[in-house]
């Protein structure tokens, strides 16, 4: 199989809906459910509107029920927005609150398992650590992107251990830079430390796409840290 090909998985107009969106992305979004702020709603137009593509709630301090209602605010806007909205691990809230997206990582449930549970129609993402794990999600006909990282250590992720740049030149050479629309090719995502001042030095290395999360949720004005990170993302 030639690494660069995404084979994809058939679904309805629903899922082709959502995998053209997933091409044109560029700018993917994690964010807690914002208790603190009480702010959540507001925060969620601002970051779309800004030009973030998908936003995944990632919030491990929510019991159940507060996750799938966060989640259910989330849902809300991305419809408003026309957008991407994406559930962390868990394939049964992705499957009660008709989410677009479920990210899942290397110790849950595995791409198969939750292609199963959840059909044809959900894109699901992996996130891998290292060049033979995303070479592993390129061939994996379930799976319709990954994420590469963490490229530093950063405090939404304690104790996992920073891969560096060269994962991401390595990753590009290897398997491609995930193209857009017309490539085909499957979508990769850096994550991990990436803000608008790293996120020049990953595209450097060879990514097209970013994972952020204080770049945007730490910001005083959200809206405007999304914006200028997209300006920096190729199009």
């Amino acid at each position: 199989m030639d690494l660069h090909q995404c084979t994809g998985t058939p679904g309805t107009a629903a899922g082709t809906r959502r995998r053209e969106l997933l091409q044109n992305a560029s700018l993917y979004l994690c964010t807690p459910a914002r208790r603190e702020q009480g702010d959540l709603r507001d925060f969620l137009h601002a970051a779309y509107d800004g030009g973030v593509d998908i936003i995944q709630l990632r919030d491990k301090t929510l019991d159940t029920s507060d996750e799938v209602a966060a989640i259910e605010v989330l849902a809300d806007v991305a419809a408003e927005h026309g957008a991407l909205f994406a559930v962390n691990d868990r394939a049964d809230i992705a499957a009660l609150v008709g989410a677009d997206v479920l990210h899942v990582g290397q110790d849950d449930l595995s791409v198969a398992q939750a292609r199963r549970l959840l059909g044809p129609d959900v894109v699901l993402g992996l996130s891998t650590h290292s060049s033979e794990q995303a070479e592993a999600a390129v061939r994996d006909p379930d799976l319709d992107y990954f994420c590469t990282g963490p490229v530093w250590e950063t405090p939404t992720k304690p104790g996992r251990a920073a891969t560096g740049l060269g994962l991401l030149t390595r990753t590009a050479e290897r398997v491609g830079d995930g193209g857009g629309v017309a490539s085909g090719a499957k979508p990769w995502f850096a994550i991990g430390g990436i803000n608008q001042h790293t996120l020049p030095d990953v595209l450097s290395a060879g990514a097209r796409r970013a994972v952020v999360v204080r770049a945007i949720t730490e910001a005083q004005n959200p809206r405007e840290a999304a914006s200028e990170l997209k300006r920096q993302l190729p199009t």
